[in-house]
């Protein structure tokens, strides 16, 4: 059988052609490799260039080796965090004739480290807690997906620093299953897995010495239990609202967006009990929100007003009768958004006085009114509206914000 690349990627397999199948990964000469740290795992791993770019290269059966690629290109197309899988190699042959085992080629996750090394020197507890809340968020993004991960550890995790957090990485999905729907059963064993592993992997650096004297390997594998409840809690659980307290939808809206979530969806159902809202929670990548209010208003505003402004477009939309998503016959998020701008965004704008604006644009003034209207609506303990807000704003508020056009007095 000839060496065979399978890939969906036609830019690489033209690259990989040079690289040393004939040989097994354990025998690739120092030339071929990259000295990059490398984690745990159950599989010879490698890392090598091929062109321009550093592959990780893993020696696995061929039906591993498919099934991983396949799940890899699944969790990309639902934009879960994982390495991005390039291609599959199989009918490697050794000089003598022997078959040599297929591999699984995936990109090198820039800028991505792996647990033991950023060990190497004692970590801080408050480190230690980042690199779990990141990995309660990746295991929480894959469970909502519908991915039973069957083997979570740090071991099978990539890390990379986001600001002053870590975003974490699914690096081996070889135990992995998407399905229509997990169970709680399912989730539970994941967690119940992470727990164990964790604890056992810090066990193993507490051996070496390269624990943190305050980290207690058993406590912290539990801790990841709480904060993936909490986490989970907060993104699926339904609530019902009266519809007097509009703030209390803020106010959940807010904790997602501090949790790194976005609402990507809104459904509000009435009843006589009250509102049963429940939200679909989505993590967006840098500038989401400017490109998505730019497409459904033509508004071109900066990230963070942007993301204001959609937050109450979709609680506006939910209240329309003609909100129905998915469903054909309901009106386009595009035709919701421009009677939003026109009933809601302009006139609200339009009554506070340009003079009285400090130079801030429509968009800076429409999310003051908003910021202004959950302070009021947080002291009132119920929803003041949008006409209460901006009388309010514009009494109360605007007199004491500086103006920041003004002329700066000179000294003498």
């Amino acid at each position: 059988m000839p060496l065979q690349i399978t890939a969906h990627d036609a830019e690489h397999p033209s690259a990989l052609l040079d690289l040393a199948w004939n040989l097994p990964l354990e025998q690739w000469p120092a030339e071929s490799l990259v000295a990059l740290p490398r984690g745990i795992s159950r599989h010879v791993v490698r890392f090598a260039r091929a062109g321009a770019e550093v592959v990780a290269i893993k020696e696995v059966s061929q039906w591993a080796a498919e099934r991983e690629y396949e799940l890899l290109r699944d969790l990309d197309r639902l934009a879960i965090p994982a390495v991005d899988p390039m291609a599959v190699v199989t009918g490697r042959v050794a000089a003598d004739g022997t078959p040599l085992e297929p591999a699984l080629v995936t990109r090198h996750l820039n800028g991505s480290l792996p647990y033991r090394s950023m060990f190497e020197t004692t970590m801080r507890p408050g480190t230690v807690n980042r690199l779990l809340d990141a990995l309660a968020v990746l295991l929480v993004r894959l469970h909502l997906a519908s991915f039973a991960w069957g083997d979570c550890s740090l071991s099978n995790t990539l890390f990379r620093r986001d600001a002053g957090a870590y975003a974490a990485y699914l690096v081996d999905a070889e135990t992995g299953q998407l399905q229509p729907r997990l169970s709680d059963g399912q989730r539970e064993y994941d967690i119940d897995l992470a727990r164990v592993n964790i604890a056992g992997e810090l066990m193993d650096l507490e051996a070496g010495g390269s624990l943190h004297p305050s980290v207690d390997p058993v406590t912290t594998g539990e801790a990841i239990v709480a904060r993936y409840g909490d986490l989970w809690n907060e993104l699926t659980r339904e609530s019902v609202y009266p519809a007097s307290k509009r703030h209390y939808i803020d106010r959940r809206v807010r904790r997602l967006n501090d949790l790194g979530f976005d609402v990507a969806e809104m459904q509000i159902q009435r009843s006589p009990e009250g509102d049963t809202v429940t939200f679909l929670p989505k993590v967006v990548d840098a500038g989401h929100h400017q490109r998505q209010l730019l497409r459904l208003t033509g508004m071109d505003t900066e990230e963070n007003q942007a993301r204001s402004l959609l937050n109450d477009l979709e609680q506006w939309m939910a209240t329309q009768d003609d909100y129905a998503p998915g469903d054909p016959l309901g009106a386009r998020p595009e035709v919701l958004a421009h009677r939003w701008v026109r009933q809601v965004f302009r006139p609200a704008v339009r009554t506070v006085p340009v003079e009285l604006r400090r130079g801030m644009d429509p968009a800076q003034v429409y999310h003051e009114l908003l910021e202004h209207r959950w302070y009021l609506s947080e002291r009132a303990q119920h929803d003041v509206g949008l006409e209460a807000t901006v009388a309010s704003y514009i009494a109360d508020v605007l007199p004491h914000v500086p103006d920041p056009t003004a002329e700066v007095p000179q000294d003498d």
